[in-house]
C-alpha cells in the first residue's frame, strides 16, 4: 500500500471576508475531489482572509502512480485559478513491510 499526502499553501488576492474565501476554496476542493476522487480539505489558515492551507490524501499500489497523481492534481489546482499556489510539499509512505502478512492473524477479525 503507498499513501500520498500533500499540502498546499494559498493566497487568494482580492478577497475581502471570510465568506468569500470559503467560497473560492469550495470551489477548489469540490472541483478537484469530482476530478480525481480524492481526500481533500482546509487544514490551516483558517481565520485569515487571504491565505489558506489544503491538505489531500491518495492511496493505491503503485508508487510512480501515486506520484504523478499528486503531480497532476497540484498542476490542476494551480490551473484553475482562483487562488495562487504560494508553496506545497508532498509525501509518500510505501506500506510493503505491513501487507506481507507475517504480522496479520487469519480468521482473527472474522
Amino acid at each position: 500500500m503507498v499513501v500520498g499526502t500533500g499540502v498546499i499553501g494559498l493566497r487568494i488576492p482580492g478577497c475581502g471576508s471570510l465568506k468569500e474565501k470559503r467560497s473560492v476554496l469550495s470551489r477548489i476542493i469540490h472541483r478537484t475531489q469530482n476530478e480525481f476522487n480524492v481526500s481533500i480539505a482546509e487544514v490551516g489558515d483558517n481565520d485569515l482572509w487571504r491565505r489558506a492551507k489544503i491538505g489531500f490524501s491518495v492511496v493505491g499500489n503503485d508508487k510512480p502512480y501515486i506520484n504523478a497523481k499528486m503531480d497532476h492534481i497540484l498542476r490542476f489546482i494551480d490551473q484553475l485559478e482562483l487562488a495562487v499556489v504560494v508553496r506545497s510539499r508532498i509525501e509518500i509512505v510505501s506500506f510493503d513491510d505491513l501487507m506481507d502478512g507475517d504480522d496479520i492473524e487469519e480468521g482473527k477479525y472474522e
